[in-house]
């Protein structure tokens, strides 16, 4: 049976929802699409390659176009749209964030943050844009995990982060970037 790259990041998300990272292998892979592992190398170069692919699947399933608003209102949006596509795939913030590491992905998720923060200095912007996706992913992967470690018994499965600590953290993130706009005048 034939495939296409769109057929193995698909599995590949699937296999990765069933069954997390660690086992999201090129062997699983392949037995999932009924091919030897070799025949993947047709369609991703590397391992690396695969997460890259994968990675940017995640964040283009969930890519949410901006609200209309002010600078915070957009910011807000962007930074929840990342993490509502990180938590939508089982260890998915942890995909992302390697690969952002690691590299080559095709999307940045620094790009709709920036640009949610149009209408800030450039500088600003910049830094905000970084300081908001480190700390999206950072709390994604922190809930992820706990998620994981509760379903496998090791935990109580009280969370330690949620929904109302990111908020918070994002407005602490925008406090700052408006008092560092105030600053410069």
């Amino acid at each position: 049976m034939s495939h296409r790259l769109g057929d193995v990041v698909t599995t590949a998300l699937r296999v990765l929802d069933d069954h997390g990272l660690a086992d999201l292998t090129m062997r699983r892979l392949a037995a999932e699409l009924d091919v030897r592992p070799s025949a993947l190398y047709h369609h991703v170069a590397s391992k690396q390659a695969l997460l890259a692919a994968v990675a940017d699947e995640i964040l283009a399933r969930g890519a949410r176009d901006l609200p209309t608003g002010d600078w915070r209102t957009r910011h807000h949006a962007a930074a929840t749209a990342l993490r509502d596509a990180l938590l939508a795939y089982r260890d998915g913030a942890e995909v992302v964030a390697a690969v952002q590491a690691l590299g080559p992905a095709e999307r940045d998720p620094r790009l709709q943050v920036h640009e949610a923060l149009t209408g800030l200095p450039d500088d600003v912007r910049r830094v905000g844009a970084t300081t908001t996706v480190i700390f999206v992913l950072g709390h994604a992967q922190d809930e992820q995990l706990a998620t994981g470690a509760a379903s496998a018994g090791a935990t109580d499965g009280r969370a330690r982060l949620d929904a109302a600590s990111f908020d918070a953290g994002l407005r602490l993130i925008e406090d700052g970037l408006a008092a560092r706009v105030a600053l410069q005048g």
